[in-house]
């Protein structure tokens, strides 16, 4: 014998059509088909466009601005929809499922019981303002035809789910799912594509077995690998032994040791590397110049700089390689950096209109990232930078891409590479580190495609850590809400490299920075602090583009990291003679 539970007096609706609301044709009464019928005209009179055959329970908190809801789709009591909703037809939100925010559903998606498909997100980055009062930012939640969402499934804001995809129960989809795609786990990964047989084999399965053993390799080697970098008659870092001490070698080594080991490199304690890192910044502009032959263990004098500190190649790069390595010891800059004072609106402008785009487009980069560093890091600290000042770095930027391409600069002799790399430095110190997204990036996603199959550059024995970063780093930014646009090629690409990069690691040693040096017995000096650093971040975007990134057991989040370090916009808020105005929403 069925035993029905009924509602509470008067809405003369049972439960079980308000719990499993795919069941409302064949198990309704008439009085429940009538209150149901009375519901729905209440939505279209808030100005709602739901559709025929619908069943929205009465349990359910629907509280939309703007609601579209297909033909025969279906809303389980206790599911929770506000913001900006388009559900199509033949969908089903099951109970205490939550779709929240800007959404766009495609037809006949199923929706598990007690999911969240959230788009929008809150801010965070301002520690002296109180979370609920920081600003909601919200790019959106799509979700494509034919779809499955298990329960218990976390949607974030910005992903793309593509058609016929399954996302398996209790994910946590953090990124773009693509179509026909199988994704479960936290974060979610892509597990297969649906249009292949399960029992077939997958290289990818090969190629994680293999980054699980180049990762148990390199925390194996970590601690004799940073031991050659310290020259301990000198007490200074060098990249390889018998080489000059550099201020990047001691940042390598900081990065290395945190990507591998989560300390500071011994044997020096945390408090040590701060100091001595410390001690390199001018005091009279927060530059950081060249140790320029110094072997003691620390500076005796004043550090001096040459005149414009965003021009000297140098210290231009030790305002990221210093910053993070900082940043990684959980220190901040013992002095401000003074040049970022003087970068009104204009004088972005015009020290932008003075780089050689054309004919030096990755030099011009690295003054750009640079800049955009430099602001990050006043902007971190709380320090006032002149008002517009990111807007107008942006802004020109994006006036001045080169329309065919979406980079920056004009092909040369070796055909794409320094507009290619000239991109990876604009965009990791401006748009990347700030979480700013590209317009018109599936441009650049040709260009980067094309640009890889280029044997002056990737040919065998050619391709240095500088060329693979510069095309891999790109190509897994511009992907990250975007897979369904040439996602084989570019996980071909991406499988190519992380092959070649595993090939690479000498026992014992690490990398080298170029592919034409051969570490090992014959070539000892062949690898060295920058070439490891570097491979191991590449390796880690390689592998991420195949969902293989959690094999190798580390993440970036240094000068290489994949997320934002800032939102500029919600670090002027906090202040309002800073780049942007208190109380933006």
């Amino acid at each position: 014998m069925t035993h029905d539970v009924v509602a509470p007096a008067g809405d003369g609706i049972a439960l079980r059509e308000d719990f499993a609301p795919w069941s409302f044709a064949q198990l309704a009464t008439p009085a429940a088909r009538q209150d149901m019928a009375a519901h729905l005209d209440e939505l279209r009179a808030r100005g709602h466009a739901v559709g025929d055959g619908c069943v929205v329970s009465r349990l359910a908190a629907v509280h939309p601005d703007t609601l579209t809801l297909g033909d025969r789709s279906t809303v389980a009591a206790h599911a929770h929809l506000t913001g900006d909703l388009r559900i199509g037809a033949d969908c089903s939100v099951n109970v205490g499922t939550a779709v929240r925010g800007r959404v766009t559903i495609g037809d006949g998606v199923r929706i598990g019981s007690h999911s969240s498909l959230l788009g929008f997100d809150h801010g965070f980055a301002d520690t002296a303002t109180p979370i609920r009062e920081q600003p909601l930012t919200s790019v959106g939640v799509t979700v494509g035809d034919d779809v499955w969402i298990g329960s218990h499934v976390v949607v974030l804001d910005g992903v793309h789910v593509g058609d016929h995809a399954v996302v398996g129960a209790g994910a946590v989809v953090t990124r773009d799912v693509p179509a026909w795609a199988v994704a479960v786990g936290n974060p979610a990964r892509v597990m297969r594509d649906r249009r292949r047989t399960a029992a077939a084999p997958s290289e990818d399965q090969a190629i994680a077995g293999r980054l699980r053993d180049l990762g148990a390799r390199a925390r194996a080697d970590v601690v004799g690998l940073l031991a050659r970098g310290l020259d301990e008659r000198t007490g200074r870092w060098v990249d390889r032994p018998g080489e000059p001490a550099t201020v990047r070698a001691h940042c390598d080594a900081v990065e290395i040791a945190d990507l591998l080991t989560g300390q500071p490199p011994a044997p020096w304690s945390r408090a040590e590397h701060v100091a001595a890192l410390g001690a390199l910044q001018s005091r009279t502009d927060g530059m950081v110049p060249e140790l320029a032959g110094r072997t003691e263990a620390a500076p005796t004098v004043e550090p001096t700089v040459e005149p414009g500190p965003f021009a000297d190649d140098a210290s231009s790069y030790h305002v990221l390689a210093v910053g993070y390595a900082l940043d990684l010891l959980g220190a901040p800059w013992p002095v401000p950096l003074a040049p970022v004072a003087d970068l009104t609106p204009d004088a972005v402008v015009r020290t932008l209109a003075s780089l050689d785009l054309d004919r030096d487009a990755w030099g011009a980069g690295h003054r750009v990232d640079a800049i955009g560093t430099a602001l990050t890091w006043e902007l971190r600290a709380g320090r006032p930078v002149p008002r517009g000042a990111v807007e107008a770095l942006l802004g020109w930027l994006l006036v001045h891409r080169d329309p065919a391409t979406g980079l920056w600069g004009r092909p040369g002799a070796d055909g794409l590479r320094l507009p290619v790399n000239g991109f990876y430095r604009t965009v990791r110190g401006t748009f990347a580190q700030w979480g700013v997204a590209l317009p018109d990036h599936r441009v650049v996603v040709d260009a980067l495609l094309r640009h890889s199959a280029d044997p002056r550059v990737y040919g065998p024995g050619r391709a240095s850590a500088c060329d693979v970063l510069d095309l891999v780093h790109p190509l897994w930014w511009l992907t990250q809400h975007d897979r369904g646009y040439r996602w084989p090629e570019i996980q071909a690409v991406a499988r190519d490299h992380a092959v070649r990069i595993v090939d690479r690691w000498a026992d014992g040693g690490g990398f080298a920075f170029t592919t034409s040096a051969l570490p090992g017995p014959d070539h000892p000096d062949g690898v060295g602090l920058q070439g490891t650093e570097m491979w191991l971040a590449t390796l880690w975007y390689a592998a991420d583009l195949l969902d293989l990134s959690g094999e190798l057991g580390f993440r970036p989040r240094g000068v290489h990291r994949p997320g934002p370090a800032i939102d500029p916009v919600a670090a002027a808020a906090t202040d309002p003679t800073l780049g942007g105005a208190r109380g933006r929403r």
